[in-house]
């Protein structure tokens, strides 16, 4: 149990340093910090809720900026809080942030990717890990999902251009690929994993997963020690539900990269499990790692907030707060591997109050 939380906890700790302390971390003032919290949609509210009171509890020195914003109010036609979370975000440089909701239609354009594009908030990681105490698919399951957020298929750039004929583009650039392969190399190169892949669908999309395919192992010549190699979207899909033991750290574009993260984690026993961060060279944003929304779980205290819980704990080692982070990751791993306490979606029939007080019981 220990050597599981020590190698999670090594893994994210030194999230910080791939970029400049300067610029990404916000000032701290009478020893504190404020960051932007986004509930979001759905169950958003009730798993913020958690880290709230868990961070309470133990005093760590975080003071909250919370915004509202939402995909359900916007599509009621009122104000979603966009704009206030960008300035918010562009004060405090680091936010929290709950899973946004975006309407089917097409008058409507998803929130969390605007979010994204507007800060330039280019890098997702996902961490898919078994976490002792929940029976998954496999056991030794432990790979980082990157995944480019700014362009590909979520370029946005579509149009009808006869009734019944629809023109999308999906955007793929030199640039924007060698930045997201560099991160990935980096974060193997710091957390000593060994194999980077790239994941496309270049037999078909010659130039555009092309491109990608081939700036991802030009990047990886840089990096001796780390191996790279590459796997076309729908043989990596198979492989996760095979194989996953072999994957190490997985590099994508967009689309892929939100599919892989989905199966990652039905792996491991459910969204509610994975944490997750996006990263841009001047803000941070952490966030539930499997983007589900659960607009019909919302108000029931039925939710997993550990996914949540553990997003937060990387937020606080991105400020460096290392001790808080881990104190607070054990008791999480704790409550689930003593298993008296656990939410339904891993077996139990707890409320997201019970399991919360339950962490925090561990804490005292």
């Amino acid at each position: 149990m220990l050597r599981t939380i020590v190698k999670q906890n090594t893994a994210i700790r030194s999230l910080a340093t791939f970029a400049s302390p300067d610029s990404v971390l916000p000032k701290k003032y009478g020893g504190r910090y404020t960051v932007t919290l986004i509930p979001g949609d759905g169950a958003g509210q009730e798993i913020t809720d958690s880290v709230k009171k868990i961070f309470k509890s133990q005093n760590v020195p975080i003071d909250w900026e919370v915004v509202e914003v939402s995909g359900v109010e916007s599509e009621t036609g009122k104000s979603h809080g966009v704009d206030e979370a960008v300035e918010s975000l562009k004060r405090n440089k680091v936010g929290l942030k709950g899973i946004l909701y975006t309407p089917s239609d097409n008058s409507h354009k998803s929130l969390n990717v605007a979010l994204r594009k507007e800060l330039d908030i280019y890098a997702s990681l996902v961490l898919i890990k078994n976490i002792p105490g929940v029976k998954g698919i496999y056991d030794g399951i432990d790979f980082a999902l990157v995944r480019e957020n700014t362009e590909g298929e979520y370029s946005g750039l579509e149009h009808q251009s006869y009734p019944g004929v629809v023109e999308s583009l999906k955007i793929m650039t030199r640039f924007k690929s060698e930045r997201i392969a560099k991160f990935a190399f980096d974060f193997a190169k710091k957390n000593n994993r060994k194999l980077v892949t790239a994941i496309h669908k270049a037999n078909i999309m010659k130039l555009g997963d092309g491109l990608f395919r081939q700036t991802v192992k030009d990047v990886g010549q840089d990096y001796q020690g780390i191996g790279v190699n590459d796997l076309i979207v729908d043989n990596a899909s198979m492989q996760a539900v095979a194989k996953p033991q072999q994957f190490d750290v997985l590099v994508t574009p967009n689309l892929y990269g939100s599919i892989l993260s989905n199966i990652g984690a039905a792996l491991i026993g459910g969204p509610g499990l994975v944490p997750g961060a996006n990263f841009g060279r001047e803000y941070a944003v952490f966030e539930p790692g499997c983007r589900h929304v659960g607009l019909d779980i919302k108000g029931k205290n039925t939710a997993n907030p550990t996914a949540m819980i553990l997003s937060a704990a990387m937020l606080l080692r991105h400020l460096g707060l290392n001790q808080d982070a881990d104190i607070i990751s054990k008791a999480t791993y704790d409550v689930i591997a003593d298993g008296k306490i656990r939410t339904k979606d891993i077996g139990g029939s707890s409320s997201t109050t019970e399991f919360t007080d339950a962490i925090i019981e561990k804490l005292a």
